[in-house]
């Protein structure tokens, strides 16, 4: 195991004991083949697969309670034991004991004791909900640790912040991933426990409650799911099952071998539980274009048909970051994804307002006012047209599918974090153009999504923090650092990620707030409910011709978006000399912000 803090003592320090042998005649007959399940009347059947080697042991309660599990012909070690719910218990094989890969619950952190649960217990009353559809969603992407200052899935359900959100019009809230993670900070995409919250945002209750509270405050609540690598630190499985990866490496180690049944059953049980147990509304698989896998069907696609196969009693959605600009999963006719993350929509919105140029801004740095056209009228810029010299061709033509198939934003905890002081967008173009991009995204037909404090013109900074020491903060920190080579400092005013007061500066609602909050809720407020009552029922009219999106100036925008139902007709100014735009005649506005000479925007309707 890697080395860490642990709250295992060690194996030395036990005596030698008899290990006692489960009854072959007394193990369920269609095994199951990882984690621990209850099988009534106290009695529990646990499941590891790991098919190189010989014996695992199972510690119940202490680690001189061991008993040893069955190993069958395809690798999968078994046991049935008695105990009752909340029992601590661990494996072993040759070495140090280690947490169940597919723990529920874990007493302190990745390398400490697993919990027996039932994931019947963790919501044991939940209030009746039965979602909501997809085209009403408008994203406020949380982080759990940051959100408040208490960091914890408890504090969060009681915030004023949840329902301020709510109020403003925001309909669906989507969890940064809360996987175990090491330590008690971090972002959540190096959990190496994926199936556990993170022990120190509270227990599986906690995040049930938060669910319910949101339910009742007519919020979707989304988790944000990484299925395409495991933490660097604290993942048992490299070592006991090395099966389940791949000899060949990617940036966040061995890739995982999605060709072999144990492992696609490993990540598609886990999206099932998350969807079960909490109640979730739906999830957002984290960069799917690293999940490879040369078999049919894609493991993606397997695990989103058997979501979809299931009677959740309630619509369950799925959304995607996939940065191949490939569009068959997201057309809705294939029944799999409700929506893709557009990752184009952002850069080149970004680089028209900043100019940056570094990193995966480099793609749209030749005329990113066109690439943004581009995004406002078929959904993607990229798609596979030919692009400065060097830089990869990818994508599809995406102009057929409904605006509501991609997700838009103007920042999100990527586009934040991948800078060495996380400033958000508003930090680096002004309030008043800010404010008119967030209005802007807010009305258009595409799936808006703000990252937590937007709704209130926030200027807290989000960098990335985590919580690690020794070798492994060391390598991150080079890694990190090397990334900024192509801003001008190079990345030496880096906000130290492993610094605890990383953590509390990164809260969004840091008091006092902004003098201009109170303009940014009620612009929130006005658009979303413009959007609920007057522009979402023309959306679902459906298209009907090709949309068009004309430059109004240098980097103004002239939306034309054709539905069944009548033509809307958006107007963004971000310079001061952007020419004022025509009104044709019949046109009834809607809304509008700014004056001439001032960054602005206006919706009108036309016949």
């Amino acid at each position: 195991m890697p080395s860490g803090p642990r709250s295992f003592p060690s194996l030395a320090d036990f005596r030698m004991t008899q290990i006692s042998r489960p009854d072959p005649a007394a193990m369920p007959s269609a095994p199951h083949l990882w984690g621990a399940r209850p099988c009534g009347n106290g009695w529990w059947d646990l499941a590891l697969w790991a098919p190189s080697v010989d014996a695992i042991t199972l510690h119940l309660g202490h680690l001189d309670n061991r008993i040893a599990m069955l190993r069958g012909e395809n690798g999968v070690h078994r046991a049935r034991a008695e105990a009752s719910e909340g029992t601590r218990y661990a494996f072993s094989a040759t070495g140090e004991p280690f947490a169940d890969p597919t723990s529920l619950q874990q007493e302190l952190g990745v390398e400490s004791w697993s919990l027996l649960r039932d994931p019947e217990n963790f919501r044991p009353s939940p209030r009746p909900w039965v979602g909501r559809p997809f085209d009403e969603a408008v994203f406020a992407e949380l982080h759990i640790g940051s959100f408040t200052p208490e960091g914890t899935f408890t504090g969060a359900a009681r915030s004023r912040e949840l329902r301020r959100l709510a109020e403003s019009g925001i309909t669906a809230i989507e969890l940064m991933p809360v996987g175990q993670f090491p330590g008690t900070r971090g972002w959540g995409y190096d959990s190496v426990l994926p199936w556990a919250p993170q022990h120190s945002y509270g227990k599986p209750e906690d995040l049930a409650a938060l669910v319910d509270e949101a339910h009742g405050l007519g919020l979707m609540v989304f988790l944000d799911v990484v299925f395409n690598h495991f933490g660097p630190q604290g993942c048992a499985l490299t070592e006991i099952c090395p099966e389940f990866f791949r000899d060949e490496h990617n940036d966040w180690g061995r890739k995982i071998d999605y060709s072999r049944p144990e492992v696609r059953a490993y990540f598609i049980q886990c999206a099932l539980h998350w969807l079960e147990a909490y109640h979730l509304d739906g999830l957002r698989l984290d960069a799917v274009h690293e999940m490879e896998d040369p078999t049919e069907p894609h493991v993606v696609v397997e695990l989103a048909q058997t979501i979809r196969q299931r009677d959740w009693g309630r619509t369950v959605h799925l959304v995607a970051e996939d940065s191949t600009n490939k569009v068959g999963w997201y057309d809705p006719a294939s029944g799999l994804f409700d929506a893709s993350w557009d990752d184009d929509y952002h850069h080149a919105l970004h680089v028209l307002l900043t100019g940056e140029s570094f990193g995966y801004y480099k793609d749209f740095v030749k005329d990113p006012a066109a690439d943004l056209r581009l995004a406002l009228r078929d959904g993607q810029a990229l798609q596979g047209q030919p692009r400065p010299a060097g830089l990869e061709e990818k994508g599809e033509p995406s102009g057929h599918l409904p605006p509501r198939c991609f997700v838009n934003f103007n920042l999100n905890h990527d586009h934040a974090g991948n800078r060495p002081r996380g400033e958000r967008l508003i930090s680096l173009i002004g309030a008043d153009r800010a404010l008119v991009a967030h209005a802007f995204l807010l009305a258009a037909p595409y799936t808006p999504l703000i990252f937590m404090g937007e709704e209130i013109g926030s200027r807290q900074p989000f960098p990335w923090f985590a919580d690690y020491g020794g070798k492994t903060a060391r390598k991150m920190r080079e890694g990190r650092v090397k990334q900024f080579q192509d801003l001008p400092g190079k990345g030496a005013d880096m906000i130290d990620p492993f610094d605890r007061s990383t953590l509390r500066r990164s809260w969004p609602y840091a008091r006092p707030e902004p003098r201009d909050s109170a303009l940014w809720l009620a612009v929130t407020r006005t658009v979303l409910d413009l959007r609920r009552t007057k522009l979402l029922p023309i959306f679902r009219s459906g298209r009907r011709r090709e949309f068009q999106i004309d430059p109004l100036g240098d980097r103004g925008i002239t939306a034309l978006w054709h539905f069944t139902d009548g033509t809307l007709q958006a107007d963004v100014a971000f310079d001061l000399g952007d020419p004022e735009p025509e009104t044709p005649p019949g046109y009834q506005p809607l809304y509008q912000l700014g004056q001439a000479g001032t960054p602005r925007f206006r919706l009108g309707r036309l016949p």
